[in-house]
């Protein structure tokens, strides 16, 4: 999403609406985040949770939570939790009409657009390795939405499950669709 100045990017975002489910310090939600896989989906890394928590609570959208810190831990152990402003700003940020409208451009159709220009050979071993990065990848959520079963509900849980759903029937596409750019490009 492009950014503007002091707007909430999507990084901020994702901490903003984990503290809504409950005040806590950065090293915590970090590792909520890296359980949550958000690395996957939302593309953020934990150096990302300490500059967002720094920049959501200077622009007054989280506060410390009373008697929340852990005694003498320092500041990457403030516990913070949302003000109102911060959930309004939350509110309105996933109002934009970006989520719905954007069209991110994976790496690799730009690979097959410049592919013609690669070394002979490079296409073959480009294909296979993405195909082999998609079976793994499809591997891996599917043990993801197998964990699932033995998980809570909520609606939290039910969207996760249709993220990695979505994801799975996205990786299977596209190979199918591989096969398709090797026998019309002549890769083998």
């Amino acid at each position: 999403m492009p950014e503007r100045a002091g707007r909430l990017t999507v990084a901020d975002l994702v901490v903003l609406a984990l503290l809504h489910e409950r005040p806590m310090h950065g090293y915590a939600a970090s590792a909520e985040l890296e359980y949550r896989e958000a690395r996957d989906w939302a593309g953020i890394s934990r150096p990302q949770v300490y500059y967002s928590l720094k920049k959501l609570a200077e622009q007054g959208y989280v506060a410390p939570s009373p008697g929340g810190d852990e005694a003498g831990a320092g500041p990457e152990r403030r516990v913070y939790a949302p003000t109102e402003k911060g959930s309004e700003a939350l509110a309105a940020a996933l109002e934009r009409p970006e989520w719905a409208e954007q069209r991110p451009p994976p790496p690799f159709l730009t690979w097959l657009a410049l592919a013609h220009l690669a070394r002979p050979g490079a296409g073959a071993r480009q294909v296979r390795r993405r195909r082999e990065f998609l079976q793994r990848e499809a591997a891996r959520e599917r043990e993801t939405l197998g964990s699932f079963a033995h998980e809570g509900g909520g609606e939290a849980h039910m969207a996760a499950r249709l993220m990695v759903e979505l994801t799975i029937r996205q990786f299977e596409a596209e190979l199918e669709w591989l096969g398709e750019v090797e026998r019309t490009l002549g890769i083998t």
